[in-house]
């Protein structure tokens, strides 16, 4: 089959490049492995209420193209600004090591402020190869704090690493963080963030069920060949797959990817991040998030409160890192009782059991291999957009492949808008991706 463009991959960042370059009347073809599109944005309905395995949130809202575009597409939001960076403005419920309430939340909240306010000179100055642990241990000492109040912040910076990046903080580099603090409150979607790929995808020619094997180019043409020995001709090609896939080699390039983009490869790190959704009868809990210190949150650190978005009583668990890793070995059932032991340890033993569960499992996935990329201690940020150079006839879109947004479904759109301007010569506006395919 002979086409203009093919776009590997059905996620925001390929329905992008790809209806982009449709709308400017480019035959199309989007090859993706899965049996759905979407790719890490993923919206179940198996607990009766939508929830996203994957991608949840816009993580600011000022600037950011979806924001735009939910408007435009017709998608409803809720507004949740929580997470890894906003201690406090929002209802969080603190619990100490024993599970008991923390007595002085605010104490606790302040020397994450004053740990944060410091760690930006801290990082700016740290010498290459320097990790975020190591950055936070030389601002703690350098305010005189030990014990278990340096604890407690540490702890806390940790699990900052792996909600954002998916990685341990002793794997992280000391610049990792710095894309990750987006301006603007945060919204989440009650009817999911799959809404996106559907509006991007209307119209557009994709094939699913089709596991790319091969990609070879020469001067004239490129050639996509998949597992069952399909293929696909065109001038050009944008691979959209996740870094962990690439860097598994599932996708085999003839001749092998060169310059910049391989460099980039070999230095960024592909992280981990999993979800454990439980529903319960009823709500025992009255705050967006419930954050337990000490031993017993190492894994179970931070449940989110889904009512808020589903109207139902789910409380979500976010695990990532070393933890997301383990908990990927277990069995649902396990898993299932790690948490409600845990939430019991907090809340007694009037918490009932789940009625519904769902569980994520991303490092298994042998289409994403991970969630998604962090900045492995010696990678440099230009890595990410040198991993989006062009060799050849071959682009590779992504998050990963994003500089400015690493890790973030904008990043994903923004580097498929990228590959589509390229071909065509132009900058395409995502205001564009609004419009009409055939209109």
């Amino acid at each position: 089959m002979g086409v203009d463009v093919i776009v590997v991959g059905a996620g925001v960042a390929g329905l992008a490049a790809a209806r982009a370059l449709a709308l400017a009347g480019r035959d199309v073809v989007v090859l993706e492995a899965r049996d759905r599109i979407g790719g890490r944005t993923w919206t179940d309905p198996a607990l009766g209420v939508p929830v996203d395995l994957g991608a949840s949130w816009i993580h600011g809202i000022d600037g950011n193209p979806l924001w735009s575009l939910a408007s435009a597409f017709g998608i409803d939001t809720v507004e949740f600004t929580v997470g890894s960076f906003q201690f406090d403005g929002r209802p969080i419920a603190w619990h100490d090591p024993s599970g008991a309430p923390v007595a002085d939340p605010g104490a606790f909240v302040a020397d994450l402020h004053t740990v944060d306010g410091l760690l930006e000179s801290i990082v700016a100055d740290a010498a290459p190869g320097t990790t975020y642990a190591e950055a936070v241990a030389t601002v703690l000492a350098s305010l005189g704090w030990s014990g278990a109040r340096a604890l407690r912040v540490q702890e806390y910076m940790a699990h900052r690493s792996e909600d954002l990046c998916g990685a341990p903080v002793t794997d992280l580099d000391a610049h990792g963080l710095e894309e990750e603090h987006v301006p603007g409150d945060e919204v989440v979607f009650p009817g999911g963030y799959g809404q996106y790929a559907a509006a991007l995808a209307g119209g557009l020619d994709v094939r699913t069920d089709a596991v790319v094997a091969v990609v070879h180019q020469n001067d004239e043409r490129v050639k996509v060949t998949t597992t069952d020995g399909s293929e696909f001709c065109a001038a050009e090609v944008v691979v959209t797959v996740p870094l962990g896939v690439l860097r598994a080699g599932d996708v085999v390039f003839d001749p092998p990817l060169a310059g910049p983009a391989a460099g980039a490869l070999d230095r960024l790190g592909m992280g981990v991040y999993d979800k454990v959704f439980l529903r319960f009868p009823e709500q025992f809990w009255d705050t967006w998030v419930i954050r337990q210190q000490g031993s017993a949150g190492v894994d179970w650190h931070s449940w989110y409160d889904m009512s808020r978005v589903t109207g139902e009583p789910v409380l979500a668990a976010l695990l990532g890192g070393a933890g997301a890793r383990r908990i990927e070995t277990l069995t649902d059932d396990e898993i299932v009782a790690e948490g409600v032991t845990a939430l019991r340890r907090m809340f007694g033993d009037a918490v009932p059991d789940p009625t519904a569960f769902r569980i994520t499992r991303w490092a298994a996935d042998p289409f994403a291999r991970g969630a998604y990329s962090y900045l492995h201690v010696g990678a440099s940020t230009d890595d990410h957009d040198l991993l989006g150079t062009p060799s050849g006839r071959v682009q590779l879109a992504g998050e990963a492949t994003w500089g400015d947004d690493p890790a973030t479904v904008h990043g994903a759109l923004n580097s498929g808008l990228r590959a589509a301007s390229r071909i065509l010569g132009r900058q395409v506006t995502p205001a564009e991706l609004a419009s009409t395919l055939g209109a």
